[in-house]
Parts: structure tokens; C-alpha cells; sequence
């Protein structure tokens, strides 16, 4: 008989990578056939395509701007391209179902996928949805939500509440490896810092600046972003990394606390790992304040603490932690609460009852 074939797209961002990462070890172990569209130079292609059994596809992209600038003249004509090479690919693979996790990549995969006749489904990670979901919507099958909040938003005859999907080897790290990968001893609580996959210019200065204070109470662990280690920076107790893939299992296990930023899938890993967070969410300014209304939820839920960027300084940092390690033991009792097994498998049922 022959396999059934799935392709995934999504990118831009690690977070619109993860999910898929959480789904493609099931259909592989399934014996699917696996491809995914993503483009030409995002982290998608650093995290998927060298993945073994995954066959990875680059394609022209556009980006989906909110401002003002020549490039939004450009841009029509790359969504263009990129759409009428995914009407080629989907047209030669032949795969039985699209899952889409978003991002800018996602949006001409989702479209051709209508005009080729394949059924789609869309995972919506934030509180309200991205701009690219929104345009990808008309033409998808099912769009699933990670916040209850986010299905006021969504259509309702095709929205679907499911929770955060958690990859399973997050729940399989070793801290006695994390701490032998960092080079810590442990003898202080580790505190794990990361400031999105692109690394955040503001949060990797004020920590640095704060070491002197932080490293009496912490040891740190600092994923600072590409091309942002700052090589002059040697203090016991502070190691610093671009970015972790496959010990970040490990990482997690090891880490006592976590300063983030607020993106959807990091923070309901943090919380179905029970790490105490403390959140600084992309400013206005910076974003479409989706990070904002996420770490808002979670602070009421009590799940997180919230420093605002535009509030971030050496000393309400020093403060925010203490207040982080005070608050600890009840924020780890409230997320004991959160159940987050069975999210991917209703996933996974939702995409098989559409695939073709």
C-alpha cells in the first residue's frame, strides 16, 4: 500500500517551527512520508532540513509588514512566486494534508494548497491571531487555537480549541547533563535566559550589565541570539550560548527559573515544565503586542511574573528576580494544574480526520 504523505510549513521564527517539530517524530514512527516548505534562509531551514526523513523545500517569501517601506512593492511579486512554486511542489508530491504553523512562509503554501485541491490545517499559537493566519484562514480546513481566549477571534465553524503541543523530549532532560553541557556546578539556582530566536539587544545588555548582582544569587545560563555572545564577558557562573537545539531538554531540566520573552509555544513549554518565568514581552512598538496580551493571560493565571521592556533596567531586573524566587513555590503549585498530554494527540486527530 502506498504511504501517506504530509508536508508542514511555517517560519520565520523559531516559534512558528516548533510545533511541527512536535508533530513530525509521531507521522515518521507512522511511516509517512514527510515534506516541508519553508524559506530559502529562515531558521526553519536550520531547525527542519537537516532533519533525517524530512524532505525540505525552499521557496521565495515575502514579509508581511505593518510600516511603511519600498520592500512592501517588492513583496507581492515573491508571495507571488512562492505561491506558484508551492502549487508545484504540492503538485508533485502529492501529499494527503497541509499542517501550517505560520509565519509569512505559510501564507502561499496555504493558498496553493486551496487551489490544488488539499486540505489544510492552521495552528494558531498567540492570544489573538498573526497577520499570516489571519490571511491564511479562507483558504484552510480547521484552524486550531492554544489559548481558549483566542476561539472569539477565530471563524466557528471552522475553529477548534487544543491547547499548547509540547514536544515529548523537553519532558526527557537530564539536569545532571544540563549542568555538564553549561560547565555549571549548581551550586547556586540556575536561571535561564532567552530573548527569542533572534536575541534581544536590550535584554542581553541589561543582564550583562547586572552581572555583578545576579551572579550572588544565580548561575546563568544566557541563549543571547546569533551573532550576540560577547566575547569579552568571562565570569565563573555565566556561559552564554547563540542558541541550544538538542540539549535544550537538558537546559530545561536544569534550569530553576527562566527570564523570557513571551512568545506562545516557549512560555506553555516553561509551563508544562513547571519552570517559574519571569516574562518581558516584545514591546509595542516592536510587535503587534500579541507577546504583551500572552504574558498578561499567564500573569493572571499566576502561571509568570511580567516586567514590561519599557520598564526593564539593572535595578528592576534585580528586583524582578527577587520577587521571581519569592513567588516560586506558588506559581510551581498553580501550573501543577495544567495538563498539557493530551493537546498533541488531539492534534494529530484532527489532521488525519481531514487528510485526503
Amino acid at each position: 500500500m502506498k504511504k501517506k504523505r504530509i508536508l508542514f510549513t511555517g517560519g520565520g521564527t523559531a516559534g512558528h517551527v516548533i510545533v511541527n517539530l512536535a508533530l513530525i517524530p509521531f507521522y515518521q514512527d507512522e511511516g509517512w512520508e514527510i515534506d516541508y516548505i519553508g524559506s530559502y534562509n529562515g531558521i526553519e531551514r536550520k531547525l527542519i532540513g537537516q532533519m533525517e526523513g524530512v524532505t525540505y523545500h525552499p521557496i521565495s517569501t515575502g514579509k508581511l509588514r505593518r510600516y511603511m517601506s519600498k520592500e512592501n512593492f517588492k513583496d507581492p511579486f515573491k508571495v507571488l512566486k512562492g505561491m506558484l512554486q508551492a502549487y508545484r511542489i504540492i503538485g508533485k508530491r502529492k501529499p494527503a494534508v497541509i499542517f501550517s504553523k505560520g509565519g509569512f512562509v505559510s501564507v502561499p503554501v496555504v493558498a496553493a494548497a486551496k487551489l490544488r485541491g488539499v486540505p489544510s490545517v492552521i495552528h494558531e499559537s498567540d492570544y489573538t491571531p498573526g497577520l499570516a493566519n489571519k490571511l491564511s484562514i479562507p483558504f484552510t480546513r480547521k484552524v486550531l487555537a492554544t489559548f481558549p481566549e483566542t476561539m472569539q477571534y477565530l471563524p466557528e465553524k471552522k475553529a477548534e480549541y487544543v491547547g499548547a503541543v509540547i514536544r515529548d523530549e523537553l519532558f526527557k532532560g537530564s539536569k545532571k547533563n544540563g549542568l555538564k553541557f553549561a560547565g555549571l556546578s549548581g551550586e547556586l539556582p540556575v536561571l535561564l535566559i532567552m530573548g527569542g530566536s533572534g536575541g534581544s539587544h536590550k535584554i542581553n545588555e541589561t543582564v550583562r550589565n547586572s552581572l555583578p548582582d545576579l551572579l550572588t544569587s544565580f548561575q546563568i545560563i544566557h541563549i543571547c541570539g546569533q551573532d550576540k555572545i560577547d566575547n569579552s564577558i568571562d565570569k565563573p557562573g555565566y556561559v552564554q550560548f547563540e542558541y541550544i537545539q538538542d540539549e535544550l531538554k537538558d537546559v530545561f531540566a536544569a534550569s530553576d527559573y527562566v527570564l523570557s520573552r513571551a512568545g506562545s509555544n516557549a512560555i506553555f513549554e516553561f509551563l508544562a515544565l513547571q519552570i517559574p518565568m519571569l516574562l518581558i514581552p516584545l514591546s509595542k512598538g516592536a510587535s503587534r503586542g500579541d507577546q504583551i496580551i500572552n504574558a498578561k493571560s499567564f500573569q493572571e493565571k499566576r502561571y509568570a511574573r511580567v516586567l514590561e521592556e519599557e520598564n526593564l533596567s539593572e535595578q528592576s531586573l534585580k528586583d524582578e528576580l527577587i520577587q521571581l524566587k519569592e513567588f516560586a513555590p506558588i506559581m510551581m503549585d498553580t501550573m501543577k494544574e495544567y495538563k498539557s498530554e493530551q493537546s498533541r494527540d488531539q492534534v494529530i486527530e484532527i489532521i488525519n480526520s481531514v487528510s485526503k
